[in-house]
Parts: C-alpha cells; structure tokens; sequence
C-alpha cells in the first residue's frame, strides 16, 4: 500500500510517499511559499538529486496539483497513475481532548479540527486547508486520516495536565496542557523498547525532542505521564524563538511597561525569545555554536541556559516517574548537536548516567545508538525520529480495517 503523509502549514505543504510494504520512502519534498508570487516546489528525484520549480500556488488546492505533478513526472515522478496512492495521512497538531488516537477524516472529525482551531490558530485551520485541497485534487472516495500531534499525551493524569487557574477557564475555554510532539515521542518510545528488547509497558523513559521547537516528555509503562509543552507549543524550556515557561507576571510586566498589546506580547515569546533573544545572533543553533566559539559570551549563556533547562526537567521526570530505565534524544538537535548532549549528560551523572564520550562526539546525521556506556545506570540512547512512518502505519491500519 503506498501512502501520501501530508503536513500543511499557512504557507506550505511537506509530502512523503511511503510504500508500506517495505517501508521504503518513494518520493518526498516541500511546497513552499504558498500564496505568494514566489512560490515554489521543491522535490528530491528517484535518482537522488533534488529539483526545484516555481509554479503558481495561490492556495492549496494548487500545491497538491503541484505533488501530483511531481509525483507523476515522467522523468523524476515516482508513480505512473494517480491511482496508485491507496490513501492519505495529514499531520493534524491539535485533536484537543477529543482524539486520543488517530481516526479516519469524515465531516465530524473536519467540525473538531475546526472547533479547536482557536487553541492552534496558525496550525488547524491549515490543516483543514489540505484536507480539503486533498478532497479536490484526489477525490472524495480516496481515505484521508488525521493523525494528531496531542494524541500520545491524552493519558496524562488531571494532576498533570491541569493549571492551578480558576476551574471555570477549563471548563469554559478547555485551557489546560495538551502537550505536542507526540507523533515524536511515540515513535522513539517504541523504537527504544524495541532497542531494549523489553516490553514498553514495563519501562521508565524520558524522551527528548529537541530542535528549533522542542519538548520532553515522561512516559511511563507506554503512557505518557507528563510533557513540557502546554496549552500551545510555546511551554516547557528555551527553543529557537520560543521562551518556554515563565513567570506569568513577566508578561504583564512588560506589556505595561512597554505599552503592547496581547498579540505584540505574544510575538516576542513567540518569535523573538529563547535561542535568538538571548544570544542576539540567530534562532539556529548553528550560528549561536559559532558565535560562541567567536568568544559571544551571550551565546554562550544561551547554550547555558539551554542544557540547564533540559536537565531539569528530566530530572523532575525522574521524579515523577520513580525513576528512570531510559532517555532518548530526538529531533534536529537532539540528533545533532553532541556538544548539547554531552553538556546535559553531566548534569545527569548525579542519577549514574555514563555517556561514550567517544561515540556521542561523531554521532549525528540520522544515526541510531547507544549513547551511555555499558556501566551507565540508565540507558542513553540517540534515535532519529520519523514521524511520518508513525502517520504511514496509522493511515494503512485504519484503511485495512475499513
């Protein structure tokens, strides 16, 4: 079964076709740009080199014709007949208290999406877009499922997910945390007791997604137990652009001092803090390590702050778990930074962790491996993640069983 793996945003469109009988990723690529005159697909060949055309994409709707262009391409296409796409999985961010796993789309499922919209303002109403793009360009018979990113921490007790607010914002407005990242968290879950060799349902893990946006979650005996990011993907520690958790009087603070309105207020968390608010220089990590090794001491003291953060709060998971059998690290960073590993590791060593300092330094680049060493109390393990697997198998598990 080949399966087309979505994920819209505002302004663009990521694509992977996926054979699920081998697991074999056939094409890939990115829309982007969407809405603009500049827009542009950009695709990698079956021969592996990457190709790049602009092409008009005022909405949605033109960037799937723009994927079924590409995929059909008689030179670099990866498929003859549009037919041969069995059905559709979308990356959906908020599902709310509503989805606790993935679902077949229908007309009920869209009106969720939608309800929820204002808790995922620049994410939701994007998704629906493709949905609906996809219904267009590929018909109404073709199965889409909607796979969500809040899905996984839906097991999180009341005493987790719930802000010490008065009661009634619950229950008017549904704000409480949610949770993101979770297609993430799951996949490396279940590759790590797979690592193990033990059942998920018997382990203590800690798993860490770090990249431009990031979270860690506690997941005990398979079940998420707590997570850092909140009611939007703004909680938690540090991240590119995001400041994480703070104290809520900052806000205030500044807002008054500053004159802003909530919307400016929330540009700055949002788009001007963390990694590029504290070092001046850039959101990416790459530029804030270079200018830390320029002799920046404010990239360096986003680098500080940043592995103090993370070691915090898995050690507060440690906690709240009762312990700990394994942490994984993930996602951009987490797979690529060993500088970020090997600084958090050192905090860790107060609960016995050991990490190959060896291995650690060259592994980066999609690699998988133990990151600890042998005599380590607890397992440290590096794992590319692949969310759009995890919507893959989704999509083909609720397909076969229609």
């Amino acid at each position: 079964m080949k399966i087309l793996v979505i994920n819209a945003g505002s302004s663009s469109l990521k694509y992977q076709l996926i054979d699920t009988s081998d697991e074999k990723v056939l094409a890939k690529g990115n829309c982007e740009r969407i809405g603009t005159d500049g827009a542009f697909i950009g695709f990698k060949a079956p021969d592996g080199n990457k190709i790049e055309r602009k092409t008009q994409m005022l909405n949605h709707t033109q960037a799937f014709e723009a994927v079924k262009d590409a995929l059909l391409d008689p030179e670099h296409g990866a498929i003859k007949e549009l037919s041969e796409v069995s059905a559709v999985g979308h990356r959906v961010v908020q599902g709310g208290s509503y989805f606790d796993k993935s679902v077949l789309i229908n007309n009920d499922v869209i009106n969720k999406i939608r309800e929820l919209a204002p808790l995922a303002p620049l994410h939701n109403p994007a998704h629906l877009q493709g949905i609906e793009a996809c219904t267009r360009v590929f018909g109404a018979k073709i199965p889409q499922v909607a796979v969500f990113d809040t899905a996984f921490h839906q097991t999180m007790p009341e005493k987790a997910y719930m802000y010490a607010i008065p009661y009634k914002y619950y229950e008017k407005f549904g704000v409480r945390k949610y949770g993101f990242h979770g297609t993430s968290h799951r996949y490396v879950t279940d590759k790590m007791a797979d690592l193990m060799g033990r059942k998920k349902e018997e382990l203590k893990l800690i798993t860490c997604h770090i990249g431009n946006g990031s979270s860690i979650t506690a997941v005990k005996n398979g079940k998420v137990i707590d997570t850092t990011m909140g009611l939007t993907p703004l909680g938690g520690f540090m991240m590119g652009t995001r400041s994480g958790s703070l104290d809520p009087s900052v806000v205030t603070f500044i807002a008054e001092k500053e004159h802003l309105t909530p919307d400016e207020i929330s540009k700055i968390l949002n788009k001007e803090s963390g990694l590029l608010g504290i070092s001046g220089v850039s959101s990416d990590d790459r530029d804030v390590t270079a200018a830390e090794a320029n002799g920046n001491m404010r990239a360096h003291l986003a680098h500080e702050m940043l592995y103090y953060q993370i070691a915090q709060y898995i050690g507060s998971y440690y906690v709240a778990l009762g312990g700990c059998d394994g942490i994984v690290f993930t996602a951009g960073l987490g797979e690529n930074q060993p500088t970020l590993r090997e600084k958090v590791c050192e905090y860790l060593a107060c609960f016995g962790v050991k990490l190959d300092k060896e291995f650690n330094s060259r592994a980066r680049g999609g690699v998988t491996g133990m990151l600890s060493t042998p005599d380590s109390k607890i397992r440290v393990e590096l794992i590319a993640t692949d969310e759009e697997m995890v919507i893959a198998r989704d999509t083909k598990a609720i397909v076969e069983a229609l």
